[in-house]
């Protein structure tokens, strides 16, 4: 599966110096040279030296066997990586990015920005951030690896001035504790009972309904059996990359109980025959990925023989939500995503059959097996069943994930489950799948929130991201927010994406929108672009035109 590749001739051009050889040595000893391992090293490379130097860049092609552009090209993709010239002047040490997702818009950040950047010193560099996954908590910040969540002006610089604490892991149920309260039981009881245990998990699985929450909603009994039917080695791939804005109940549940994803995780790769696992991780979510190196170190010792797992840094793309960019993500590469079919059950990571689930997907596994299929989809609300996690931001007075019935709509969830709408605030509109789900009416805020149920309205429930807007927002604001998000997240790799976004933004900068044009130019970009990016990117304009034509038109 990952090979060393054979030496290259002599190649033409600039060649690195002896200092980036040794420098790069030095850094990768006793590592693997495979060129998955590309985007670890690159960040193996800017954590020791603050930034990617060209002439490092030339060495590490040269070590991995890789031509420069290859590495180059990776480089540049990722947002988090920061590529200067050899001749360029060291990057200031403290690095501050101020997230200005909807959230953070909505709590603020251009003005947080903009008073970093009067008080900042020398040694401070202001800049952006995608959504930073504390939506809850806006506005939020980055200072290198850490985050400042509520953040002010005073709060930030002080944390950035001030002495960097030691990194400790987050308070979590260790292994001990969850064994205790029947933590891994399920998984034991899965991997003693051969082919008739592992079909009768499918089953559940399957009379439960429990789906892929990462936004697509598939089957996830289907999917697991898709995978199965394909031949070994297989593999499987978790997304922990939630990069959607106001998404972040990934993060909720691998801080609330670690252990209870891992053995989710694995029951479906013992499933599926599973000889491989990787978890790929967004790179702002620092904090658990210590979490899960020692809670995957606990597991490993308590039960021998499991596949090993490694934990892979995403390193700033958005796109890596889309499951096959994610996959050139952990093959060293920009994520840009591929053609389908096939479809990564059958022609997956490295080309093997791979599974890919999401991380909430797998932390529900073991809830569904204890109680069972009935139990776990108990009736919800308008006919629906089971429970569901949405993670609600915005004007609400209670930001945070709730665990709610299916079926609820966002106004009973706003009233019973976040306190209300903010002092002096108006519930007037909602995000209901976050930035690509499209922006609907409070007058539509009474139909149930699942899959299947507001796709006739124009919008997407998606990872169930709920952005709540009041009567003293600026819609238009708030889809250029998007649009801009989206501009930037492109990956380049289709033209009515790349170029779509762009056009749409310039189109929506002034006062008065040309309808038509920017009509004509979603349609393209929904019908035209590769994937789910470019074609859910017009969606908050879309809906606009088609719920608050009269408002936008003032």
């Amino acid at each position: 599966m990952r090979k060393e590749r054979a030496a290259r001739p002599r190649r033409r051009g600039r060649e690195a110096s002896d200092a980036d050889r040794a420098a790069v040595a030095r850094l990768l000893a006793g590592l693997s040279r495979a060129p998955d391992l590309l985007i670890e090293h690159l960040h193996r490379l800017q954590d020791a030296e603050g930034c990617l130097r060209e002439g490092r860049l030339l060495a590490l092609a040269e070590a991995m066997r890789l031509a420069p552009v290859e590495v180059y090209e990776t480089a540049t993709f990722y947002h988090n990586f920061q590529v200067l010239p050899d001749e360029a002047p060291q990057p200031p040490p403290i690095r501050i990015q101020v997230c200005d997702s909807l959230p953070c818009q909505l709590a603020g950040a251009e003005a947080l920005k903009q008073a970093l950047a009067s008080a900042a010193c020398a040694d401070m560099e202001i800049g952006h951030a995608a959504c930073l996954g504390r939506c809850h908590e806006a506005p939020a910040v980055r200072i290198g690896a850490r985050c400042v969540t509520g953040a002010t002006a005073g709060r930030v610089l002080d944390a950035a001035r001030g002495p960097v604490e030691p990194e400790t892991l987050p308070a979590y149920p260790h292994l001990a504790a969850s064994r205790a309260g029947g933590g891994y039981r399920q998984f034991e009881r899965v991997r003693a009972g051969g082919k008739a245990e592992a079909e009768r998990v499918l089953d559940e699985i399957e009379r439960g309904g429990l789906r892929g929450l990462g936004g697509a909603g598939f089957p996830a009994a289907r999917k697991w059996r898709m995978v199965l039917a394909g031949p070994a080695p297989r593999l499987m791939a978790v997304n922990a990359d939630e990069s959607e804005p106001g998404t972040f109940k990934d993060r909720h549940y691998l801080l609330a109980d670690p252990h209870r994803f891992i053995e989710g995780m694995f029951i479906a790769a013992h499933v599926v025959g599973a000889e491989r696992i990787f978890i790929f991780l967004r790179d702002e979510y620092a904090d658990i990925r210590r979490l899960l190196e020692h809670a995957l170190a606990d597991a490993s010792a308590a039960f021998p023989g499991l596949p090993p797992v490694e934990l892979r840094r995403g390193a700033g793309a958005y796109i890596c939500g889309e499951e096959s960019a994610m996959l050139e993500s952990l093959e060293g590469r920009r994520a840009l995503p591929r053609h389908k079919p096939p479809y990564p059950s059958s022609v997956g990571l490295f080309g093997r059959p791979t599974l890919i689930n999401n991380v909430e997907t797998l932390y529900w596994v073991r809830d569904l097996l204890e109680g069972g299929a009935d139990l776990f989809a108990a009736p919800g609300r308008r006919g629906r069943r089971g429970l569901r996690s949405f993670s609600v931001s915005g004007r609400v007075a209670e930001p945070g994930v709730k665990l709610a019935p299916a079926g609820i709509s966002a106004r009973e969830l706003i009233e019973e489950y976040c306190g209300g709408m903010q002092p002096g605030h108006r519930f007037h509109a909602y995000l209901p799948g976050g930035a690509s789900g499209g922006i609907l009416p409070a007058t539509l805020g009474d139909i149930p929130l699942d899959f299947g149920t507001i796709e006739e309205h124009g919008a997407l429930i998606g990872s169930a991201a709920l952005i709540v807007l009041s009567d003293r927002d600026d819609l238009r604001q708030a889809a250029r927010n998007l649009m801009a998000f989206f501009k930037d997240e492109s990956c380049g790799q289709c033209t009515p994406c790349r170029l779509g976004t762009e056009k749409a933004l310039q189109l929506m900068a002034g006062e008065r929108w040309p309808r038509e044009e920017l009509a004509d130019l979603c349609k393209v970009m929904a019908d035209a672009s590769i994937c789910g990016l470019g074609q859910a990117a017009p969606n908050g304009v879309l809906s606009l035109y088609r719920h608050f034509a009269g408002e936008i038109a003032r």
